[in-house]
């Protein structure tokens, strides 16, 4: 130990003293258990990041994610139709003609879809003859909704069409439809999709048996 005098004080310089080759391995050993614990750590954390990341992309890509509703046209009839007899080839005097398709929407999603109001058009030799409102509405996780549309022909349009006395005289009225159908899904308020689907049914009304066959397309 050292003592400095001077001015009649004196100063230690115990802190200045060098460690001892003893104190230095025991603090080397302790840094060196210390770092295969914190590279334990950090590996953990590693994994962990990218368990979660795993997980999150399995779910977004199976669970959530997001698919088309499947839409069908179970049937389409005709409803409130009169036709007044014909003479000498003349147009009936009095028509009223509204058809109504069975429609049903399949979500296979895990949450609901919500659709706005939607139209669907009436064409008959390529001429709009009529139209129809479909409501909004709701179709719930893993459910069917199943809703009746409604479609109302306007009869000067329809008669109007040049090639309508010759197709009334043979018994059929072959007509199409267009609906488009707008939706939105909403999943764990952070992931949203807009589903559209449009329809394209052809409609052949034979007057004699007053049956309708009908055929519909789906698009995405």
């Amino acid at each position: 130990m050292a003592i400095l005098k001077g001015n009649d004080m004196t100063v230690r310089s115990d802190s200045m003293r060098p460690l001892s080759p003893h104190q230095l391995r025991s603090d080397e050993k302790q840094e060196a258990r210390g770092k295969p614990q914190r590279k334990l750590w950090l590996w953990g954390c590693v994994a962990l990041l990218l368990t979660i990341t795993a997980v999150i992309i399995i779910l977004i890509l199976t669970v959530f994610q997001i698919k088309d509703p499947d839409i069908k046209v179970n049937s389409v009839t005709i409803k409130q139709i009169a036709f007044a007899n014909i003479t000498n080839g003349g147009l009936p005097s009095g028509l009223n003609i509204t058809l109504v398709a069975d429609v049903s929407v399949k979500n296979p999603n895990v949450a609901s879809i919500k659709f706005g109001n939607s139209t669907s058009t009436i064409y008959y030799g390529g001429i709009v003859v009529g139209e129809g409102r479909i409501p909004a509405a709701v179709s719930k996780s893993k459910r069917t909704l199943r809703m009746n549309v409604s479609m109302d022909v306007i009869p000067k349009k329809l008669m109007a069409v040049p090639t309508f006395t010759t197709d009334l005289i043979s018994g059929a009225l072959n007509m199409s439809t267009y609906t488009r159908i707008q939706g939105k899904v909403k999943l764990l308020k952070s992931i949203k999709a807009t589903v559209v689907m449009k329809l394209n049914c052809t409609v052949m009304y034979k007057i004699s048996s007053q049956t309708a066959q009908s055929h519909c397309k789906l698009r995405h």
